[in-house]
């Protein structure tokens, strides 16, 4: 179920609203016995099958240790051990190690997931698609299951803008990469197939703001998108403050100006990371955005679903408190790395 920065009528709040796709370092292939011992076996299958899962520093340190140790997760007994078998959790990890396993948000991750399944089995988004009402609309047009709407004439500009702004985007994507080679902090590029903004979703802007900006031109709107080209940045907790600092240097000296950066770290208790507006030196705009392994596979795995059914007109107030709850208590449990809430916001001088 997440949210975006760039809704209308709130700037701040981050976009999530295209394909998922699996984050590529977060962590290697998982096998069961390297989840963490305080999931169930149907939780350790689910996370495991997913090959999904947090680089878990506490987990590395217990293994390492060596047979006999009070805080070994390997027994004394090799027959045991061949067959699969180990003590109590509470005979080998101390009762504070064993909190600092359980108590991650990581471990929540199967719980997140269930909850989310079960809203969608409550709240069927077959209820939302069957009210689109497309039988009146002439041909040519475009309408969302959202309802925004295009005619004939404004549908087959915004795809000509569609197509100019995919142009813009390969040589940006050059210079974005090297910006990664060349940073200091480790940080990495997630989700660099999808820079591209889903046609659909750009569709559907221009038709929000058309709505509100009637005399507004299409090539405007779209070449001022924030997001119809983005890109996003990891790092681990330790470096991540210090990585936001050498990546936007690093790209100011490239000749791109940052017009907007919204710290989500510091008061939003439903989204977590730094969102960032740029615009190259020919004048178009991109989004960069800044996350930890935690905050990236909880907006692009968990919350993903509840931004859809947020953003839509749709949506009814009472699904969208449980929405809105249900991000929180996913935020909750977001570890905030050291020195992130010290970055402030930033707005450029006549950007709105």
């Amino acid at each position: 179920m997440p949210r975006s920065l760039d809704r209308p009528d709130q700037p701040s709040v981050p976009d999530q609203s295209d394909a998922i796709e699996t984050p590529s370092r977060l962590r290697p292939a998982s096998s069961h016995q390297d989840l963490p011992p305080t999931l169930d076996r149907g939780d350790q299958t689910e996370l495991a099958d997913s090959g999904r899962w947090s680089k878990a520093g506490l987990r590395q340190r217990l293994e390492h240790l060596p047979p006999g140790h009070p805080s070994s997760l390997r027994s004394d007994d090799p027959e045991s051990e061949a067959r699969g078998l180990r003590e109590p959790e509470n005979a080998r990890i101390s009762s504070g190690e064993a909190d600092a396993i359980k108590q991650n948000y990581w471990s929540e991750v199967p719980r997140f997931l269930r909850a989310s399944a079960e809203h969608v089995r409550r709240w069927p988004a077959e209820r939302v698609a069957l009210e689109v009402d497309r039988s009146g609309d002439p041909t040519g047009s475009w309408r969302a299951d959202s309802t925004r709407y295009l005619n004939p004439e404004q549908y087959t500009q915004v795809k000509e803008e569609i197509g100019q702004v995919q142009e813009k985007q390969g040589p940006l994507t050059e210079r974005i990469g090297e910006v990664q080679e060349e940073n200091a902090s480790g940080g990495w590029l997630e989700g660099l197939d999808h820079c591209l903004k889903g046609s659909d979703r750009i569709k559907e802007k221009v038709a929000e703001i058309l709505k509100r900006m009637p005399g507004k031109e299409i090539s405007e709107i779209v070449r001022e998108l924030p997001d119809a080209i983005r890109y996003t940045f990891c790092f681990e907790p330790g470096t991540y403050a210090s990585g936001y600092w050498d990546i936007r240097r690093r790209m100011e000296e490239q000749g791109d100006r940052m017009i907007y950066s919204k710290n989500h770290w510091r008061d939003d208790p439903e989204y977590k990371g730094i969102n960032t507006r740029w615009v190259t030196p020919e004048g178009q705009m991109f989004e960069v955005q800044f996350h930890t392994p935690e905050s990236y596979h909880a907006k692009q795995e968990v919350t993903h679903g509840s931004y859809e059914r947020l953003r839509s007109p749709l949506t009814r107030d009472d699904e969208r408190m449980e929405l809105r709850s249900f991000q929180r208590e996913v935020c909750g449990w977001i570890s905030v790395p050291d020195g992130a809430t010290a970055i402030l916001d930033y707005q450029r001088k006549g950007q709105s």
